[in-house]
């Protein structure tokens, strides 16, 4: 007899009493297992469902990011091709012309220099006669540069964790601690942003546009006031509203570095002895469509900084993405998060493979 036929029987079908008590029983077991089952369906939909949004979150973002390398992967593909089709022989003369392109690329002359001797390696061994071979082992090279264990040391988000947002003004560093604070806020964590750039004039103010779109609070002074005493204050907030991270904006003013120097030697003393729980991360931002001077952005702030991890912004507005290669092969800074947009969303963290392969994809 189905569970409606039960719950719901006529008057006229009452049965013996002897059997009603059993009924009932049954009928309490029945429905119990039912509603078993559902919350137990439930459940797993809902987990299916997160793990659908989020596999879709990422297929999105794999998306964007083969579009937003566009430009770069037409020069570095179509150089390549033209280089490899136009000789029948490996030889000196082909690898000056394949030296050229990853020049052009912004791969940047150390870093070129180390893939044409892997190339040249990988030829011997592998014993490669043809030239059309290559091009495959000149993506495992670079796709080897990319892939190891520093790249993919993303952020991990201990709480309470303070991160300091270094680079120079027009980067998008204002941009990247909204939108690093709308990806932690779906990862569920309470964000604070102290504004401590109060060099830079329209700073406070365009940050406080990029909190409220993220919907975090922003602890701020007036323009020109100490740094330091408002990373003070947003530290006793951060304690206060029990907040899993706090960002710090800082000043990118990179032509005095004796003053960057002691701002930041500052705010460093202020975190240590007000905040010693928190796990520190100093990120630089910096813009792809620079190229190597990236690099030498690099290089500058690490006189001054303990840089553990690069932002890299504008990936979709420039041909000179394979600089990216040479960061990691030169400074020994893994890139921890991209930029392949201007939505709030298009920042994410860094996938060395999704980016090989979206560099090297041609369809």
């Amino acid at each position: 007899m189905s569970i409606f036929k039960k719950l719901f029987k006529k008057d006229y079908e009452t049965p013996d009493k002897s059997h009603t008590d059993q009924v009932d029983i049954e009928t309490l077991e029945e429905t119990s297992d039912l509603l078993e089952v559902q919350d137990s369906e439930s459940v797993e939909q809902v987990q299916t469902s997160e793990k659908d949004f989020k596999e879709a979150e990422k297929q999105g973002f794999v998306k964007k990011l083969f579009s937003g390398l566009t430009k770069t992967r037409d020069q570095i593909l179509k150089g390549v091709d033209d280089v490899l089709s136009a000789f029948k022989h490996i030889d000196e003369e082909l690898y000056e012309e394949l030296e050229e392109v990853l020049i052009m690329a912004d791969f940047g002359m150390e870093t070129t220099m180390d893939i044409m001797d892997r190339l040249k390696q990988s030829v011997k061994q592998n014993k490669i006669s043809e030239p059309s071979r290559l091009k495959r082992a000149l993506q495992e090279i670079i796709t080897e540069l990319l892939v190891s264990e520093s790249c993919k040391d993303t952020v991990e988000l201990v709480s309470p964790t303070v991160i300091l947002v270094i680079g120079v003004n027009g980067a998008g560093k204002t941009t990247s601690i909204g939108k690093l604070s709308h990806l932690f806020k779906q990862n569920h964590k309470k964000v604070l942003v102290a504004a401590a750039d109060t060099f830079r004039a329209a700073a406070i103010d365009q940050l406080q546009v990029w909190t409220d779109r993220a919907h975090v609070e922003l602890i701020k002074h007036e323009e020109g006031s100490d740094a330091a005493a408002v990373v003070f204050d947003a530290i006793a907030a951060a304690k206060s509203r029990k907040s899993d991270v706090l960002i710090c904006d800082t000043a990118g003013r990179l032509q005095n570095k004796t003053n960057l120097m002691k701002e930041l030697e500052k705010i460093s003393r202020i975190i240590e002895r007000e905040y010693p729980e928190a796990k520190r991360e100093i990120l630089i931002v910096l813009d792809a469509t620079t190229g190597q001077n990236a690099i030498q952005q690099v290089k500058l702030f690490k006189e001054v900084a303990q840089i553990n991890g690069i932002i890299l912004t504008k990936l979709d507005g420039t041909a000179k993405g394979g600089a990216i290669v040479g960061i990691h092969a030169s400074m020994k800074v893994p890139v921890k998060y991209v930029g392949v947009g201007e939505g709030i969303e298009d920042l994410q963290p860094f996938d060395a493979e999704a980016f090989a392969k979206a560099l090297f994809a041609e369809a």
